[in-house]
């Protein structure tokens, strides 16, 4: 066993799922009419409700002791304080600090990184509103009508995400868009109705070498030119955010539209950089620090609340509890507001890519489960698609469902409708519905016994399957942020607790480093014997299928 498994905790919470794991959530509610008041928690405008849920106060007593046990509140310190807690890539995790709105110093190796943050931003909200009011002019002079930001992973999951949440909060007059895949389909999709007189480039690259995103970046440097006809002025239609500036400038950037990205901040974690000019671009510079604020404010309830009353820290347990005390292996996010259909895409993201490890911080292996599988859809969607098997499958998953209690054009019919979806689903999968209850349902229908019989099995609900509910006001900007932060920080307790470096992201790397050797393999028609005989073939069916062409071999 790990040091993790012979904490007296960790012990004591294995002894207590033996005794407790059969305990119905249908009981602990029937037994303590006070259980939502008790299992519930507010900050701001979102009540969290984590009250269908299998825990106990016991429970909840041996999984806060867990965290003390792992030294969570001076992790916490470490991470605001500027501390290299991403010890592989000897650096810190600041990404709190982008949405710091205090006076006191941010320190980094000793020097006040406030001032550089501030001025970034306004740099980047100058460029913003330039658009925005149409002071921009493109090289005909004609106003920017489109906004293409071309990136991968977190340059493009976290400010997509965003802008689809705060849609209504946008100029819908003017359109951003967002390019990822590799697979021309999807820039040439996206540039098929644009006027290269009017669209302006974001390339959001760390590195300025990320192959996805500088593939995509150099069509549209050349549909633009082949619009345009010259790459004179192509600084007002490209600007770029970026840690590497030679590289930028060297594809012909200006000085004055490259924003930098810094080593502290990690890509999943960077909306609220430079990375999120386009978030600025469609909501404008004070809902931008309104979704700020609403992030900062998350960071402070984490930083100062007791842990029993910390909104991210309950989160986190919860996770661990069913992760490796359940062994469920997935869990499921299901917004009930369609402006937040890719919340769960970007919450895949935030998760799993930073605890998705299976080695500690002290480079051993771990003999225990780490990162779930997150997945979620719009959850009236999910209704009709995998919540079957939530009900009644076989696999545990536990669920958070997000919903709004008003919507930003609410029509009171609909909102209705959806709620009541939203309260009836965490009912029934909490309380589910027992033989007893069944008969009497097919009792009532006036089915013969032979039929009622065959039909029993399959009407009866197990239940007892865990749901957190969160609800808020509406989706503002502020709102949103909040609730990105809490999970960002229930990620981070998790790897606390697990002992791993939730910051670093090795996985990613091998693939690309295959793909940069495959890539030069498939630039002529030879055959290739140079991998295993699965990679092998099919690298020579497809050179083999593929159309003849020039382009192909350049």
């Amino acid at each position: 066993m790990t040091e993790l498994q012979q904490t007296p905790a960790w012990l004591a919470l294995e002894q207590h799922y033996r005794q407790n794991k059969h305990l119905h959530m249908r009981d602990l509610f029937d037994q303590d009419e006070n259980r939502f008041e008790d299992f519930s928690l507010n900050l701001n405008d979102i009540l969290y409700d984590y009250s269908k849920n299998r825990v106990t106060d016991t429970t909840m007593t041996l999984l806060l002791t867990l965290a003390e046990q792992s030294d969570l509140s001076r992790w916490i310190e470490r991470l605001f304080s500027g501390d290299k807690i991403n010890h592989t890539e000897h650096r810190a995790a600041l990404h709190t600090a982008l949405r710091d709105n205090g006076d006191e110093p941010i320190m980094l190796d000793g020097v006040d990184i406030a001032p550089e943050i501030k001025e970034e931003r306004a740099k980047v909200k100058k460029l913003a509103e330039k658009i925005r009011s149409r002071e921009w002019r493109g090289v005909t002079g004609q106003a920017i009508t489109d906004v293409v930001n071309i990136g991968i992973g977190g340059s493009n999951l976290g400010p997509l995400m965003v802008n689809e949440a705060l849609r209504p909060y946008s100029l819908h007059d003017l359109n951003v868009h967002f390019v990822s895949n590799l697979d021309e389909s999807h820039i040439n999709g996206t540039l098929e109705y644009l006027d290269p007189k009017t669209t302006f480039f974001i390339i959001a690259s760390k590195s300025f070498m990320t192959q996805d995103t500088m593939v995509n970046a150099e069509t549209a440097r050349q549909w633009y030119v082949d619009g345009i006809g010259n790459d004179d002025n192509i600084h007002k239609h490209f600007s770029a955010v970026t840690a590497n500036l030679t590289l930028a400038r060297e594809f012909g950037i200006a000085d004055e539209n490259i924003f930098k990205m810094s080593d502290w901040v990690g890509g999943r974690y960077s909306l609220w950089s430079a990375i999120g000019l386009s978030i600025v671009i469609a909501i404008g510079s004070d809902n931008f620090d309104e979704l700020l604020a609403g992030a900062y404010e998350v960071d402070q309830h984490f930083r100062e609340a007791p842990l029993a009353e910390n909104i991210p820290v309950i989160m986190a347990l919860l996770g661990v509890w069913y992760n490796n005390f359940f062994d469920a292996q997935a869990t499921a996010v299901l917004p009930y507001d369609q402006h937040l259909h890719r919340f769960a895409a970007y919450m895949q993201q935030v998760d799993m890519e930073s605890n998705g490890k299976y080695v500690d911080r002290e480079g051993c292996e771990v003999n225990y489960t780490t990162g779930p599988v997150l997945f979620g859809e719009i959850g009236i969607s999910g209704q009709h698609a995998f919540f079957q098997l939530l009900h009644q499958g076989t696999k545990l998953v536990p669920s958070d469902i997000l919903a709004p209690i008003f919507s930003f054009r609410c029509i009171p019919r609909h909102h209705r409708a959806l709620m009541s979806n939203v309260f009836a689903q965490t009912e029934a999968l909490m309380r589910g519905k027992t033989e007893k209850e069944a008969r009497a349902e097919l009792e009532r229908q006036e089915l013969d016994q032979e039929a009622i019989e065959a039909l029993l099995p399959y009407k009866i609900f197990p239940g007892n399957r865990p749901t957190s509910t969160f609800l808020f006001d509406t989706l503002t900007p502020r709102t949103l942020g909040s609730l990105i932060a809490m999970y960002e920080h229930k990620v981070f307790v998790q790897g606390v607790i697990w002992n791993i470096n939730s910051f670093d992201q090795w996985g990613v790397e091998l693939g690309k480093q295959l793909a940069a050797t495959i890539e030069s393999e498939l630039n002529d028609a030879e055959k290739i014997d140079t991998h295993d005989s699965s990679t092998n073939g099919l690298i020579n069916h497809y050179k083999q299928r593929r159309p003849p062409s020039k382009s192909l071999y350049k």
